[in-house]
């Protein structure tokens, strides 16, 4: 198994701007860094320095609590891998990011503060 691209995940990646969420708005990105199989902790805050480890040990109970991930302890060393159920995550997933690259110009602009002030919009 390769590692993690540290770089897996732009600041703005289309994962950013999809309305929808897996658990909570960092669950589809831990989704999908344990697509190619099992990862420790470690391993998965490589693409989501972003995320604080209190809030990445969130995320990760409460895609547990959700079916989506198992969490094995063997002796010191904790990994996370899909389960049946998060696999079957994953085609709906890249559907997702598809939609999302498609109308990436639209969601920037809907997002966008400024553009959406009351005097950008002629108000």
């Amino acid at each position: 198994m390769r590692p993690l691209d540290p770089q897996m995940f732009d600041e703005l990646c289309p994962s950013a701007l999809t309305p929808i969420r897996i658990g909570d708005k960092w669950g589809a990105l831990i989704v999908v860094c344990l697509a190619d199989g099992p990862r420790r902790y470690s391993e998965l805050r490589i693409p989501l320095a972003r995320i604080t480890p209190k809030v990445m040990t969130q995320s990760l109970r409460t895609l547990e609590r959700l079916g989506l991930v198992a969490r094995t302890v063997e002796g010191r060393q904790v990994t996370y891998e899909l389960t049946v159920l998060g696999v079957s995550m994953l085609e709906p997933l890249r559907a997702i990011c598809a939609w999302a690259e498609e109308h990436w110009d639209e969601l920037v602009d809907a997002t966008d503060p400024i553009r959406n002030e009351p005097a950008a919009l002629g108000a």
